[in-house]
């Protein structure tokens, strides 16, 4: 990943250290979600000192998606205008699991898995980030040596109906889904860490509203002038419905090689693109909306406009040149085998492994599994215009791919 290429292109005219109070509020707030207390961000701005700008993040998969670098944009913001950007690594809260969005109960993460990943998505955040005001903390520091005489205060300090107004814990509530005691831990130690830093804002996604409001009351309670909250969009994933995720299967890494970022970006929907140019590419917003209106009046081409968020994504993450090879291989992986831009999806069968000949019976590319086994053997099965060697391939190889049969099927799979 090209470090230097990555710009934050809302603040490209601005110098940024020269700004007035006023000037770095709109650069800090556009495009955000929500801002609270809506008229706290500017008075702070006012008192003329850096504010601690807190983020933490849980190191439960290996990767760093494009939806998790949406906010890590919005923390370099505020180490361009001359605050701290304090990075909360989640080495303990990781293995509690956030229930945020989540419609069951979280598989718990142990210390060993949970520290497999966070040496290599730590790296790979700090290229995401400026190196000066940088500060990163790991909250097993302050929770891991929490008593229980610690913990009951904790809890004491927040009613199960309090808990329950999270809109995830009370849909689940309804439907007479589980909830374990655990889960209703997580805002708690989250907010933890806010008291642990003394956060003066913290930054997350949407879905992270209520957890980060907690970290508000508890600063609050001991005496301390709360934390504002800053929420900024989730970006919805590849497969055009849920947000971006590990888990999910529907992302595109940071770190993924030009080629494999320009394809990927290349087989998202067409409707999502004015949302990854803003929240992947970093466009702003008045460009942003004169590429949707574009695209609703026909005067743009979607295929050519997706071209262009491709090459702006990559050129972010690995530089102008690097973009220009990627579109390059793109054109000889499609045009010269004669792949459309604009393929059908289809969803991979769970599991680690995929059974080739199944797959294209149920895509409806061959009409039966027999017949997939023999295309297989005859070489006529390409995964990303290359032959496939055996009837079963890894989930992972393939995911995001485009599989082809023949010269004319193609198909791109997604999970």
């Amino acid at each position: 990943m090209n470090h230097g290429a990555m710009s934050s292109k809302g603040g490209a005219n601005l110098r940024v250290d020269m700004m007035t109070p006023e000037e770095q509020l709109a650069y800090l707030t556009e495009g955000a979600d929500t801002v609270l207390p809506e008229d706290e961000l500017l008075e702070r701005l006012r008192l003329g000192r850096p504010l601690r700008a807190k983020l933490g993040v849980d190191p439960t998969a290996p990767d760093v998606t494009l939806g998790w670098a949406v906010v890590f944009e919005r923390l370099r913001r505020f180490q361009e205008c001359g605050h701290t950007a304090v990075l909360i690594v989640g080495d303990f809260t990781a293995q509690v699991g956030d229930p945020s969005g989540k419609n069951e109960t979280r598989r718990r993460l142990g210390a060993e898995e949970v520290g497999g990943y966070v040496s290599g998505v730590v790296d790979t955040i700090r290229e995401l980030l400026l190196e000066k005001n940088l500060e990163i903390r790991h909250n097993s520091e302050w929770l891991a040596s929490m008593d229980m005489h610690d913990v009951l205060d904790l809890t004491s300090q927040f009613t199960i109906s309090r808990i329950m107004d999270r809109e995830d814990f009370s849909k689940r509530w309804d439907a007479h889904e589980p909830i374990s005691m655990i889960e209703f831990m997580y805002p708690l130690l989250q907010g933890m860490d806010s008291v642990a830093v003394g956060a003066d804002i913290e930054l997350g996604g949407s879905d992270q509203l209520f957890n980060n409001l907690v970290g508000r009351d508890l600063q609050e309670r001991r005496g301390h002038r709360g934390q504002m909250v800053m929420t900024v969009p989730l970006l919805v994933g590849t497969d055009g419905v849920k947000k971006m995720s590990q888990s999910l299967g529907n992302y595109i890494s940071v770190k993924d090689p030009p080629e494999e970022m320009f394809g990927k970006t290349m087989s998202i929907p067409d409707d999502l693109m004015g949302q990854w140019f803003a929240l992947a590419a970093y466009l702003p917003a008045a460009e942003v909306a004169e590429i949707e209106k574009g695209l609703a009046a026909g005067v743009l081409h979607p295929g050519e406009t997706k071209r262009r968020l491709a090459r702006e994504i990559v050129a972010r993450y690995w530089g102008i040149e690097a973009a220009a090879a990627a579109e390059a291989h793109f054109d000889r992986l499609f045009k010269e085998h004669g792949a459309p831009e604009e393929i059908d999806t289809f969803p991979l069968p769970a599991g680690d492994s995929v059974w080739v000949p199944g797959l294209l019976c149920a895509a409806g590319l061959v009409s039966s599994n027999s017949e997939g086994r023999r295309m297989v053997a005859q070489g006529a099965v390409k995964i990303n215009g290359v032959r496939i060697g055996g009837d079963s391939v890894s989930r992972s190889e393939v995911m995001n791919a485009v599989l082809q049969v023949g010269k004319r099927r193609f198909l791109r799979l997604v999970g």
